[in-house]
């Protein structure tokens, strides 16, 4: 499903064009909107990684922003995805928002790995860590 939101993807890096209705009355962006189009940069990162029976689901369990400037509608923003961190049970991200050379955000999510059946906490596959420890800079 295509909702219009994301031009471009390439691994690690996604294209938005700002939607008018992320944008308040006031002119800034709401606060909720930088933490979507961070999960949807994370979540076209996220299909690269490899297939494994059993997968377990993820959960967002921090997330943190950090706003520079305010973007204006139907403004182009590259959103970059790094890893910034690999525990037994959770991988941080570390999303850089800009619009050209100027900085938009930076935004910290960290996902928590959870049994599909007790949704507990539960140790990250290896296959996966393995593919994430590539991005760890």
């Amino acid at each position: 499903m295509n909702d219009g939101m994301a031009e471009s993807t390439t691994i690690g890096q996604t294209e938005i064009r700002i939607p008018y209705r992320d944008i308040d009355a006031s002119g800034a962006m709401h606060a909720s909107a930088y933490i979507s189009h961070a999960e949807t940069a994370i979540r076209a990162f996220w299909r690269y990684r490899p297939v494994i029976d059993d997968e377990p689901l993820f959960s967002v369990r921090k997330f943190e922003c950090v706003c520079h400037r305010v973007p204006r509608a139907d403004e182009a923003v590259q959103f970059s995805v790094r890893v910034e961190k690999i525990g037994g049970r959770t991988v941080g991200f570390a999303v850089a928002a800009d619009i050209g050379n100027e900085q938009l955000a930076d935004i910290e999510i960290t996902w928590t790995a959870l049994d599909r059946e007790t949704r507990e906490p539960t140790a990250l596959p290896e296959e996966i860590r393995d593919w994430l420890y590539q991005f760890l800079p």
